[in-house]
């Protein structure tokens, strides 16, 4: 892969080549031949515009594994099953990507969803405080599948456990890339805090950073139908109800709504309500029908939960892109099926017949990465992608047989050879 990168040559040092075996040296002149090729195809085409370009090595940093992130999305629902961990899950996804800010154009500066809610120094901050249970329950999971990032783990978790809560079905696309250093964590003060001198102003002056609008803050607080505020985690509500006392899960907390593990839009019935003083209100809650701008989407979604779960859907799927680096760049769902054929037929499809052949004669097989590993691992589509790009990117292309050196040929042949006698003779 470090050849295929960009077809550029290995480093050639005698002391990499210690140990390696006679087919892998054969290997090695054989691809630095095509490197070398190719670069001077590269240069004598851009010669002629007075350009000739750098070749470099590209390392390519692959995309979470779409295979492993839906086998861990059925982890995620067994955990859910028994722990009823939904709520802290919806949160451990929010936070991530709720440091989000539209005004900083470079990542990670920016913020948003790309795993940073790992690291200390963003854990520790007020707004995280119990996060930390959030991230034991999920750590197997990480370790069971190396191949999907931080980043996108904590949004798969969040979106499963508001689907098998019985909420909406959630357009979510993968893909996310980490950040890998604590240095690279935001500041903290970029979440929202429950309790503002001016509740109305302080939504707005937080989820407009992030590019969201008015019905967008509305919908998004309706996941306050699941879970409990705990007073010695933020400071907020009871220690316990007669809606908490006996769990599920671990007891105590307050809750929003009666039935705090099922989604629906409960939460806005009883806010417009408040007849259960046993029920949770904060004034960021109570905003919501005070506000005249947030009370037109308030009342509906209180009236139509069939609405209320279509700007839902829409809105959780927009927070979780905030601040998002996707590798590949538009990233990739785990439920169309459409869109993974698509990209597969972009790693291997032929290429418009060339003018030199005019259609005729039979087409060269197309170029199957994966075919040609000397390991079981199919590679990922990610990774197919990348080799064709940047293949074709040099004005090459997979599907056409390279000339034969038979200089490099008979040497090889020589050098073969010689090998031979010289073990013989030993």
């Amino acid at each position: 892969h470090r050849s295929v990168g960009r077809f550029s040559p290995l480093p050639v040092c005698p002391a990499s080549l210690i140990g390696t075996t006679v087919a892998e040296l054969l290997a090695y002149l054989v691809l630095l031949n095509c490197a070398r090729k190719a670069a001077r195809r590269v240069r004598g085409g851009a010669g002629a515009a007075g350009v000739v370009p750098r070749l470099r090595v590209v390392r390519c940093m692959a995309a979470s594994e779409a295979a492993q992130l839906k086998s861990a999305r059925e982890d995620i629902k067994e955990i859910l099953k028994t722990t009823y961990c939904h709520p802290i899950l919806v949160r451990l996804g929010w936070h991530d990507s709720g440091t989000y800010d539209k005004n900083i154009e470079e990542w990670p500066q920016r913020g948003g969803a790309d795993g940073s809610l790992r690291f200390d120094p963003e854990l520790s901050h007020g707004a995280n405080a119990g996060l930390t249970n959030a991230l034991k329950l999920i750590q197997p999971i990480k370790d069971k599948y190396p191949g999907i990032t931080y980043a996108d783990l904590f949004q798969l978790a969040s979106a499963t456990a508001i689907e098998e809560a019985g909420g909406p079905k959630l357009p979510m696309k993968y893909g996310r890339v980490d950040i890998t250093a604590p240095e690279q964590c935001p500041p903290e003060g970029r979440l929202p805090d429950a309790g503002p001198r001016l509740p109305a102003e302080h939504l707005r002056e937080v989820f407009y950073r992030m590019g969201l609008d008015d019905k967008e803050i509305v919908a998004l607080s309706g996941a306050h139908t699941l879970g409990r505020s705990r007073p010695d985690r933020s400071g907020w509500g009871k220690p316990e109800t007669k809606y908490t006392k006996d769990g599920p899960g671990e007891p105590g907390g307050q809750s929003w709504t009666a039935e705090w593990l099922k989604f629906d839009n409960s939460y806005f019935k009883d806010i417009k309500e408040q007849r259960d003083q046993e029920l949770l209100v904060l004034p960021t809650d109570a905003a919501l029908f005070d506000d005249p701008s947030f009370k037109v989407y308030a009342e509906k979604y209180a009236e139509d939960q069939e609405a209320f779960f279509k700007d839902y859907a829409e809105a959780h799927a927009k927070l979780s892109n905030l601040g998002a680096k996707f590798d590949p760049p538009e990233g990739f769902s785990l439920d169309d099926d459409k869109g993974a054929v698509a990209t597969e037929e972009k790693a291997v499809a032929d290429p418009a017949p060339t003018s030199d052949t005019n259609g005729a004669g039979p087409q060269p097989e197309p170029f199957v990465a994966a075919k040609y590993s000397y390991k079981k691992r199919e590679l990922s589509d990610t990774m197919k992608q990348k080799i064709r790009a940047e293949y074709e990117g040099l004005g090459g292309s997979p599907n056409k047989p390279m000339k034969s050196n038979y200089f490099l040929n008979i040497m090889i042949v020589i050098a073969g050879l010689a090998f031979l006698t010289s073990l013989a003779g030993n």
